[in-house]
């Protein structure tokens, strides 16, 4: 059971922030922090409570505040980002968490890692190789894991962003998954959910207790995801595409 989220507002910066998606235009930033109050109303349907930093002007995409810190059950991981524009972005999150934590371990040069390649099954973490987390991050992560009685492992990716860019664990051994990530064998004994191509961006949904947050605009994945019995909350996050962010990407989770 998740207790507490963690989001950042959108800056209004975030029309400057990092996307392999030009055509699609810029964010408007007043449509963003609409979208972004109704993540929040989702989130707080889903039992929990939900801390809300101010916006980071000097970072456009700070709200993607998934990447600076992995939350585990006993410690926070400070990230170590790997795109040049958000170095220094994660230190801004650790006076914040040492409200809930007193074990902290970090990402340090040469390493990179950003959360959104982190994927919790369990007491186990899966890492995402990309051009945001390298191998020396992914084995320093494992390192502190194993220091602290969890394990990790990497996964090697050839053309998503992050991990949950791909794929979700939606809990109960139910994996979201999309094309590139269906026969990656450390996933071949989970229970599937198969992402259509053409809906690839809805792999990255999360499931918070007791729903499963839906980007809107993804009728087949949703439907999928309800037919499997599970309760469905659909959010627009239209803005946040168009900067390569997901639902995962806007909350730290723990």
């Amino acid at each position: 059971m998740f207790k507490t989220v963690i989001v950042r507002k959108p800056a209004k910066s975030i029309i400057n922030g990092i996307t392999s998606n030009p055509h699609l235009g810029k964010p408007v930033y007043e449509k963003a922090v609409r979208q972004h109050n109704a993540y929040i109303l989702s989130l707080e349907k889903c039992d929990v409570t939900v801390e809300v930093l101010e916006a980071n002007e000097r970072y456009p995409d700070s709200c993607f505040v998934e990447d600076v810190a992995v939350c585990t059950a006993e410690f926070a991981l400070i990230t170590h980002p790997g795109a040049p524009s958000r170095k220094g972005e994660q230190k801004e999150i650790v006076d914040f968490l040492k409200k809930y934590y007193d074990d902290f371990d970090e990402i340090t040069n040469p390493g990179t890692l950003e959360g959104g390649d982190v994927m919790k099954v369990g007491n186990h973490y899966y890492i995402g190789l990309s051009e945001r987390t390298n191998r020396e991050g992914a084995t320093q992560f494992i390192t502190a894991l194993e220091k602290r009685g969890m394990s990790g492992s990497m996964v090697e990716m050839n053309d998503m962003l992050h991990l949950k860019t791909g794929m979700s664990y939606l809990e109960d051994n139910l994996l979201l998954v999309t094309a590139e990530m269906i026969n990656k064998r450390q996933f071949v004994n989970f229970d599937q959910i198969i992402v259509d191509p053409d809906e690839a961006y809805a792999a990255n949904s999360i499931r918070i207790n007791d729903y499963i947050i839906v980007p809107a605009g993804f009728e087949k994945t949703k439907r999928r995801i309800e037919e499997r019995g599970l309760k469905t909350i659909i959010v627009d996050t239209s803005e946040f595409m168009k900067i390569d962010g997901g639902l995962s990407c806007l909350s730290l989770r723990f």
